[in-house]
């Protein structure tokens, strides 16, 4: 029998993705798991796999279509049943017109006293107001007008997260004039990706109650242990420092489970499974990969995975899977010498660990001043799910892994 094949939700907050390539064409025999399309999402270019097996019977969307999510794109079938005619790309399913330069707005009232509400521009109130039933009822009980909203979703429509936008970060306009006249100066478009990172983060921040514990470990042992390793093993197979923080924060977060949960509602979902992010620059912005069930995974086989994910990410190919379902996340930014920042939290994960650089400075010991590695890590945590004191015991006891690193390899 025929199955049709939708547009995947691959994240939580996808509303639509566009479907860049198709790498089975009408008439091919396809199996299941194999990569059927490549579907561009907010965050990356994703290979998309079959979810069955037969002949490619129709493509139902052409390559550059913006497709809602479940929203049919192909049917895969045996090459001699009768395929319904009735099923047909929707009419959100086209490819997007390249955008035209629009005139930068005139300061307007509210640059001056700024407000939740966007500034109108001016193709704001041409034609109807297309929005979803949910965005509706959220502009009129933050008494929002709907005309000033540009819509993200599907042709332009208003849809929820347009007004979480909207209500987070307040749109005010600039005078054209006042940016004007310097030699130089270029307005870049953002990139759908940079866009993304913006909207999760500004609605982290105003939504989530961050609070942050500091801690300073001393990474001796760690530094020693991997020097030793590294001397023995191929080039391919070296470890970093990351490797052993990721195997060390799964490990931990077995004795801190509240801290590997995500807020639902009114509950904590405590995860089962330990998978930790890693977040890895691209170009344009960052995204993370994800590396599932650290806590039982060597450290060989942590390291390998996570290079061969970024790898992925970087040349703007990589599956769902490796990019969505962490449960705790890792921003190291060791290797630009930072000595110490703080990170946003990765909605919906309940917490967040910055890394900074592992250092070789001055330390006093025992009334002696001698030279030692030593490396801050800072946690975001959200205030809802947890406290500062439970954070301060998680990262306590994350040093005893780091700072007994053969403990990493039982």
């Amino acid at each position: 029998m025929a199955e049709t094949i939708s547009m995947p939700k691959l994240g939580f907050d996808m509303a639509e993705g566009t479907l860049v390539r198709w790498i089975k064409k009408a008439g091919e025999p396809v199996q299941k798991g194999e990569v059927l399309a490549e579907i561009e999402t907010d965050k990356a270019t994703v290979e998309v796999e079959s979810t069955a097996s037969g002949v490619v019977r129709r493509l139902i969307v052409n390559e550059g279509a913006v497709v809602p999510v479940g929203r049919p794109i192909a049917i895969i079938g045996t090459a001699e049943e009768k395929i319904e005619e009735n099923i047909t790309a929707p009419a959100e399913a086209q490819p997007k017109p390249a955008p035209t330069a629009s005139p930068a707005p005139k300061v307007a009232a509210a640059a001056r006293s700024p407000s939740l509400a966007p500034v109108q521009t001016p193709a704001a109130s041409a034609g109807p107001v297309k929005a979803s039933p949910l965005a509706r009822r959220m502009a009129r009980e933050n008494q929002m007008n709907l005309a000033s909203i540009q819509g993200t979703g599907p042709g332009g429509r208003i849809v929820r997260r347009d007004i979480e936008t909207a209500l987070v970060v307040p749109a005010v306009a600039l005078d054209a004039g006042a940016l004007q006249g310097v030699a130089g100066d270029q307005t870049l478009p953002q990139s759908r990706l940079r866009q993304a990172i913006g909207r999760r983060m500004a609605e982290s921040k105003a939504t989530v109650p961050h609070f942050y514990v500091t801690h300073e470990y001393n990474m001796d042992a760690l530094m020693a242990l991997r020097a030793q390793y590294n001397s023995i093993v191929p080039e391919a197979q070296k470890l970093s420092v990351n490797d052993f923080i990721v195997k060390a924060v799964a490990l931990t977060l077995r004795e801190f489970p509240n801290l590997n949960a995500s807020l639902a509602g009114t509950s904590v979902l405590v995860h089962g499974a330990h998978n930790i992010g890693v977040a890895v620059s691209v170009e344009g912005g960052l995204l993370t990969v994800v590396c599932r069930e650290a806590d039982r995974k060597p450290l060989s086989q942590i390291s390998s995975e996570v290079k061969a994910m970024a790898a992925r990410v970087r040349e703007g190919k990589v599956r769902s899977e490796e990019i969505e379902g962490s449960t705790f996340s890792i921003s190291n930014l060791g290797m630009f010498d930072v000595e110490n920042f703080a990170a946003i939290i990765n909605p919906p994960e309940a917490a967040i660990l910055a890394v900074g650089s592992a250092r070789e400075v001055a330390v006093a010991e025992n009334g002696q001043v001698k030279s030692g590695w030593r490396m801050k890590a800072t946690i975001s945590v959200d205030h809802r799910v947890s406290d500062g004191a439970e954070a301060a015991k998680f990262m306590r006891a994350l040093a005893v892994y780091l700072e007994e690193p053969l403990r990493l390899l039982i």
